[in-house]
């Protein structure tokens, strides 16, 4: 025997051991079954223990004494219950197994409750107890293989239960339910957690304001619905938490604070209470804190430590998530406060000014029924009047219209349409004002398959919008109006040889009050209310619109709309009715005198 224990620190304990002493009996009078399991489980490095005979008195080698915890080296040479009687209920039956049936048994991660280092012990073991066969053939002795897996399944377990919080408070809409979510979690599973407190600071630093917990409940008194950073009464040393931004350990202090209170899980009443700031994502100071109850079966190590602060951590990130979507909530609705009074205002406004324009336009109309009555200065300037007065009424209906379809009220009115024949007479309409200013119309409408369901009054503004914006634009060249059916889409094109738009400039073209600057000695600043209508327009008849800029000189625009026989039924239109703004056109006009427009010099041939 003395040569089997040679090579092993635990070997000359044993040599030195009084074995006689116990139901192994004297080295020498061992018998070859037990030196050669002895000699195999001393040897080996891996954790190894042999229980042996009726008592099952215990041998062990080296790498199984950190199992016995503070029972090593006591535990040598005794019997396996007088060792194990904290956990013989679970392992007694295992050994009576083996030693009835002759069979081994293997048990993954068991729970086995050791009281190894002065406390109840939560512990999780893989196991195997084999029979060793003394030399009758009979079970004389159990080996046993052993490795501890505690910190691998309570990890797991950890790990688990914060990537459940994670997906628990990710959807929290503000501070306190980020709170409640994360309670709400933890009530389910109070095996690392036997409790927890959630505050939330309230304005002051001082004082914290409970949302919600999860386990064991508290005295109230202890736990009050307001907590004083600065009451000495309480136990949680808030003040110092505040000061250090650290977690502060509180040991449970009966004498004080009465019976310490027991989870759930466990039957042990509680010792450790852990106060822990939730960190604020804009100020150093906590947002509120935790107050959190320590398993009696775990020591608070690092390991439980860093788990308890990832804890704090996922919930002062779903409150900042929170605390962030509240503030781009209430930027929303102010935003959105700030455009329904900007629609509203425009649509007072244009119904103001509609009614004085229209009173004004019926009597320069009625004067003009007779021009034959006035001198030619006297006509000249009734036109002239009632041209800008007419422009006047259509920025003002453009106002309406802005303020109708921001508001979502514009619809639309379908009917089957020659579209091609439609777009060639609106087109049209500018021919003199455009042959007149020197410049080229170029019409490519050819006559389509079947009539298109368009809104008529809307189809008209878009068209007329985009070739106005053409003609105000180019000073040399041509402007080319094209109209393509491509299978289930018509697709409407204006393109021009004027002073096109900076690529920088193309994002902002549809925001409403965003002037284009021209790229000639003359700036031309006029209301963007044009290019966001035309997008509107485009978007209430189905129509997708879009514009792109040129580095040389052309600059095409158009918009896209089904070739739907239908695209919904026929209603009343919202459309405003007013007399068309190529109602004068017709009459050579130079293009300094353009229905309006400021005066421009003419661009150099």
């Amino acid at each position: 025997m003395t040569n089997d224990l040679n090579g092993v620190e635990l070997g000359e304990r044993m040599r030195d051991f009084d074995w006689a002493q116990t139901p192994f009996g004297a080295p020498g009078l061992w018998p070859q079954s037990l030196r050669s399991a002895a000699s195999i489980c001393l040897s080996s490095r891996f954790p190894i223990a042999i229980y042996w005979g009726a008592q099952l008195s215990l041998l062990y080698n080296d790498a199984w004494s950190p199992i016995l915890g503070e029972k090593h080296p006591w535990a040598l040479g005794r019997s396996g219950r007088d060792v194990w009687p904290e956990i013989w209920s679970e392992i007694g039956p295992l050994f009576d197994t083996v030693q009835q049936t002759g069979e081994g048994v293997w048990q993954q991660d068991q729970l086995l409750p050791m009281h190894r280092h002065g406390y109840t012990e939560e512990c999780y073991f893989n196991f195997t107890f084999s029979p060793i066969r003394g030399e009758n053939g009979a079970v004389a002795g159990i080996f046993n293989a052993v490795i501890e897996t505690t910190y691998r399944v309570i990890e797991e377990r950890r790990a688990g239960l914060l990537r459940a919080l994670s997906e628990n408070t990710a959807g929290a809409r503000s501070a306190a339910e980020a709170c409640t979510r994360a309670a709400a979690l933890l009530d389910r599973d109070q095996t690392d957690l036997p409790f927890c407190y959630f505050y939330l600071r309230e304005d002051g630093m001082r004082s914290f304001r409970r949302i919600a917990h999860a386990g064991t409940a508290l005295p109230e008194a202890l736990c009050p619905a307001t907590l004083d950073a600065n009451d000495a009464m309480l136990p949680w040393q808030v003040n110092e938490m505040i000061v250090s931004a650290r977690s502060v350990e509180i040991v449970w202090d009966s004498d004080r604070f009465g019976p310490a209170p027991r989870g759930s899980v466990w039957p042990e009443p509680l010792s450790q209470v852990l106060t822990v700031p939730i960190s604020g994502h804009q100020t150093s100071a906590p947002s509120g804190l935790l107050l959190v109850g320590i398993s009696p079966r775990r020591a608070l190590d690092e390991s439980y430590r860093t788990f308890i602060d990832r804890v704090a951590l996922q919930v002062a990130t779903a409150i900042g998530n929170a605390d962030a979507y509240e503030a781009e909530r209430r930027r929303a609705e102010a935003l959105a406060a700030i455009d329904e009074a900007k629609t509203t205002f425009f649509s007072n406004v244009s119904h103001e000014f509609r009614t004085p324009l229209t009173l004004m336009l019926g009597p320069l109309e009625d004067i003009l029924a007779h021009r034959e009555q006035l001198t030619s200065a006297d006509q000249e300037r009734l036109e002239a009047a009632y041209r800008n007065a007419l422009r006047l009424l259509r920025l003002v209906n453009s106002l309406l219209d802005f303020s109708r379809l921001e508001a979502g009220r514009l619809q639309a009115t379908y009917a089957p349409t020659d579209l091609a024949q439609l777009t060639t007479d609106l087109a049209s309409v500018f021919r003199s004002m455009i042959e007149s200013a020197g410049l080229e119309l170029l019409l490519d409408c050819p006559p389509l398959a079947e009539p298109i369901y368009v809104d008529r009054e809307l189809w008209e503004k878009i068209v007329l919008n985009l070739i106005s914006n053409a003609f105000k634009f180019t000073f040399a060249g041509s402007i080319a109006v094209g109209l393509r059916s491509h299978g289930a889409v018509v697709e409407l094109t204006v393109a021009d040889t004027g002073t096109g738009i900076p690529e920088s400039e193309l994002p902002t073209i549809s925001s409403a009050f965003t002037g284009l600057r021209a790229r000639k000695a003359v700036r031309l600043r006029a209301p963007a209310l044009g290019s966001r209508l035309f997008r509107n327009w485009c978007a209430c008849t189905a129509a997708a619109g879009r514009g792109r800029a040129r580095s040389a000189r052309a600059r095409p625009f158009g918009c896209a709309s089904p070739a739907a026989r239908r695209i919904c039924r026929p209603s009343a239109s919202t459309m405003p009715r007013i007399p068309r703004l190529t109602s004068t056109a017709g009459r050579p006009l130079s293009k300094r005198r353009c229905v309006g427009s400021p005066t421009m010099k003419q661009a150099p041939r």
